[in-house]
């Protein structure tokens, strides 16, 4: 039987490396490619035979590997794509099934826990966890915000003004700011530059991937 060609799309080098290991160590798989941005995998794709894709979200050129597996999905729909990302990004599970992602994993350093899911995903399993990863902020878990709440700090991080929040979202100013105050008093924080840096920094929400 001819290896599973795998095509792996990471921007950190150290990931990368390490996901060519686990891969060359299985005779079932082949690395067929390994780039950094996900802006090159559907090239790839139409220029070489591709079984399996594993991706991160958040890679070089500040390309989305969502949104590059979107596309591919809808162009080769035969092509597995596994996402592996470290960014419990709220949003990202959603999304990853929204675009047809056939299983999608947080970033682990067992080679036995990711070889399984990659062994899993070709037999047809779609392998997601139960949840986001939970983050502490503040005095809550990310996992106690709101949908919409999300979407406003989403923006906040990125430094938007409540006006220019509220255009983004089609949201009132008003309600702008009366989510903002929920999010400070279930952190605890004083400041809503506070509440963006530290939901910048644990990677709950991320603006442009």
């Amino acid at each position: 039987m001819l290896p599973i060609q795998v095509l792996i799309v990471e921007d950190d080098p150290m990931a990368r490396t390490l996901f060519e290991i686990y891969l060359k160590n299985s005779e079932k798989y082949k690395v067929a490619g390994s780039v950094e941005s996900a802006a090159m995998a559907e090239l790839y794709c139409l220029t070489k035979q591709i079984d399996l894709i594993l991706m991160d979200v958040c890679t070089a050129l500040h390309a989305s590997g969502l949104d590059a597996a979107e596309k591919i999905k809808k162009n080769h729909p035969g092509i597995k794509i596994l996402i592996v990302t470290s960014q419990p990004e709220c949003d990202f599970i959603e999304r990853a099934r929204r675009a047809g992602v056939d299983s999608f994993w947080y970033k682990e350093p067992s080679e036995e826990k990711i070889m399984s899911v990659i062994n899993r995903t070709m037999e047809g399993e779609q392998v997601y966890p139960d949840s986001p990863a939970k983050q502490k902020i503040g005095n809550c878990f990310s996992t106690e915000f709101t949908k919409q709440e999300l979407s406003i700090l989403r923006e906040l991080t990125a430094g938007d003004t409540d006006e220019e929040i509220g255009k983004n979202l089609h949201l009132s100013v008003w309600t702008v700011r009366k989510y903002i105050k929920q999010m400070l008093e279930k952190t605890g924080f004083k400041s809503r530059t506070q509440l963006a840096v530290v939901a910048r920094e644990s990677g709950i929400v991320i603006k442009g991937y």
